[in-house]
This record gives structure tokens, C-alpha cells and sequence, in this order.
């Protein structure tokens, strides 16, 4: 009799732990979705954010290589023409 009763406290423990252990793991999961969710409209914004500053940097870029003192400062640089041996070849 002795023996029974400790398997039904034991059958209890183990019912009761699994409940609080599954609704745990449901809240985690919860929080860990809406992280995620965050994540992803961070990163949309991010995106756009770039393409609008990529368009200015473009922008910024054309401007400073039409300057005069830009090209004096950085000329453009010569390409070197390949040996006559490989022109050849190619």
C-alpha cells in the first residue's frame, strides 16, 4: 500500500512539473517570437534607411570628383598599358 502511495505522489510531482515546465517554455517561445518579429521590422527600416543614404553618398561621390580641387588633390589614376608580349597573345 505504502508502495502505491508513493507512486501517486510521485505520478502528481512529475504531472505538476510537466504543466509548469510546458507553460514556461510557452511564454519563452512568446517573447522569443516577439523578439523576432522586432528583429525583422528593424531590419526593414534599416534596409531602407541604407538605399536612401546610399542615393546621397552617389550623390556626395559625383560632386567631389567634378571639383576641381578634389582632382588636384586625388588625380585619377593611369592605367597601365600590358606588355606588348601579352597584347599579342591576347
Amino acid at each position: 500500500m505504502e508502495q502505491l502511495m508513493k507512486a501517486d505522489i510521485f505520478f502528481f510531482i512529475s504531472s505538476v512539473a510537466t504543466v509548469v515546465l510546458g507553460t514556461m517554455v510557452s511564454i519563452l517561445l512568446f517573447y522569443l517570437i516577439r523578439a523576432g518579429r522586432n528583429l525583422y521590422e528593424l531590419s526593414d527600416a534599416l534596409k531602407g534607411g541604407f538605399k536612401g543614404s546610399e542615393e546621397f553618398v552617389l550623390e556626395l561621390r559625383g560632386r567631389l570628383e567634378d571639383n576641381v580641387i578634389f582632382r588636384f588633390l586625388f588625380p585619377p589614376r593611369r592605367r597601365k598599358k600590358p606588355p606588348k608580349d601579352q597584347a599579342a597573345k591576347d
